[in-house]
C-alpha cells in the first residue's frame, strides 16, 4: 500500500479547501469500500486522503414532496432501513440491499458508488432512472450536474479533483406509479410516462430513452413490453469477459427489462 497523509476536516469548506490545495493528489474517503481496495491493489496512490466522517450535512435522507435527497454519506444500509423509500421508491432499497454484504454496505455510501463510477455500480440505474442530479461543491461554489452528464466512462467522472460530491436529488414519482419505472393512467392499462435505466451493459449506465418512448401512451404488457425490451437491447454496448459474453448479455436485457415492466405493473396495481 502507498503512503499518504490523512486529513480530517471538520466542515465542509475546510474539506474543499485541502482538495484545491491538494488537486489531482488528494482522493476523498467515505465509506473506503473502493478507494482503498483501489490503494492496495496499487490502481491510484493519492498523496493525501481526505477523510469526510467529521463533516456535517452528507448523511441526511429527505423525502418531501419536492424531492428525495441521499446525502454523499447516505450508506446504503441507511437506504435499506428508510421507511420512506419502502414504496413506489422500493427500487432504490432492492439496488442497495444487493451490494456486498452486511459489512460493505454498513459503510459505502451514495456518493462512492457514484464518484467510483464502476458501470456495474447497482445503485447507479435507480438514480438514473429517478432523473438524479449530483451536487458538487468547490471552491467556486456549487453546481449541479445530470447523473447522465455526471458519468463519462468506467471509473470517470465530470468532478473535478477540488469538488466534493455532496448530496443527489432525486424526482418524485408522480400517483399511480411503481419503480421498474412506469406511470400508468387510472384504469391502469396504458402507460404515461416510463423510465428504463441499464446497468453494466456499457462503459457507463444508460438510459434506454428508445424503450422509453416506446412504452408511453400505449396499452401495458404484451406487444409494448416486447417492442421496448428489444429497444433496451440496442441501447446496450456489453462486452466478453470470463463472466459472460456480449450476446448472453443482451440476451439478458431483453429478458430482465420485461420482467422488470411486468413487476412494476403488479406494484402499480396492488398499491392502488
Amino acid at each position: 500500500m502507498s503512503r499518504f497523509e490523512y486529513h480530517q476536516p471538520e466542515s465542509l469548506a475546510d474539506a474543499v479547501d485541502l482538495a484545491a490545495r491538494f488537486g489531482d493528489r488528494a482522493s476523498f474517503l467515505a465509506g473506503g469500500t473502493d478507494l482503498i481496495v483501489q490503494i492496495e491493489r496499487g490502481r491510484v496512490a493519492p498523496r493525501h486522503v481526505i477523510g469526510l466522517g467529521r463533516v456535517p450535512g452528507l448523511t441526511g435522507v429527505e423525502v418531501g414532496e419536492r424531492g428525495i435527497t441521499l446525502g454523499a454519506r447516505v450508506t446504503h444500509r441507511a437506504i435499506e432501513q428508510t421507511p420512506a423509500l419502502a414504496g413506489p421508491l422500493r427500487c432504490l432499497v432492492e439496488g442497495a440491499e444487493v451490494i456486498g454484504g452486511h459489512q460493505v454496505r454498513n459503510v459505502a455510501t451514495v456518493g462512492g458508488n457514484l464518484v467510483n463510477a464502476s458501470p456495474a455500480a447497482d445503485l447507479v440505474p435507480c438514480l438514473l432512472a429517478l432523473d438524479g442530479a449530483v451536487t458538487l461543491v468547490g471552491p467556486g461554489g456549487e453546481r449541479e450536474l445530470p447523473i447522465e452528464r455526471f458519468l463519462l466512462g468506467p471509473n470517470r467522472t465530470a468532478r473535478r479533483p477540488e469538488e466534493l460530491m455532496t448530496r443527489v436529488g432525486l424526482s418524485t414519482l408522480p400517483p399511480r406509479a411503481a419503480t421498474a419505472f412506469l406511470v400508468l393512467d387510472s384504469s391502469f392499462e396504458r402507460c404515461l410516462e416510463a423510465r428504463v435505466a441499464l446497468g453494466a451493459v456499457a462503459p457507463t449506465t444508460v438510459r434506454a430513452h428508445a424503450a422509453e418512448r416506446l412504452l408511453e401512451g400505449r396499452p401495458v404488457g404484451g406487444e409494448a413490453f416486447r417492442r421496448a425490451a428489444e429497444a433496451a437491447q440496442e441501447s446496450c454496448r456489453p462486452i466478453d469477459d470470463v463472466r459472460a459474453s456480449a450476446t448472453f448479455r443482451q440476451h439478458l436485457v431483453g429478458v430482465l427489462v420485461r420482467r422488470a415492466l411486468d413487476r412494476c405493473v403488479e406494484r402499480a396495481r396492488r398499491a392502488a
